[in-house]
């Protein structure tokens, strides 16, 4: 996938501690369902700053079928 999502706003964030097998080297990490400027909801990675209920994020990118998103500045 190639395309951006754009914008959007953190609906619930947690963070992974306790990783399925293929992702344990990258424990611990944040996903979060973001509502999209677009109207849809999207649970996704996030990249960089950790993000809270109520943030604005941007989708930074794809990853292996992953939407990645950070804090928007």
């Amino acid at each position: 996938m190639s395309e951006s999502l754009g914008g959007g706003v953190v609906y619930t964030e947690t963070v992974v501690h306790s990783a399925p097998e293929a992702l344990v080297a990258e424990a611990p990490y944040q996903i979060a369902i973001v509502w999209l400027d677009n109207g849809g909801r999207l649970t996704g990675r996030i990249a960089g700053e950790a993000v809270k209920i109520g943030d604005r994020v941007e989708h930074a990118e794809w990853r292996g079928g992953v939407a990645f998103f950070r804090k928007a500045s």
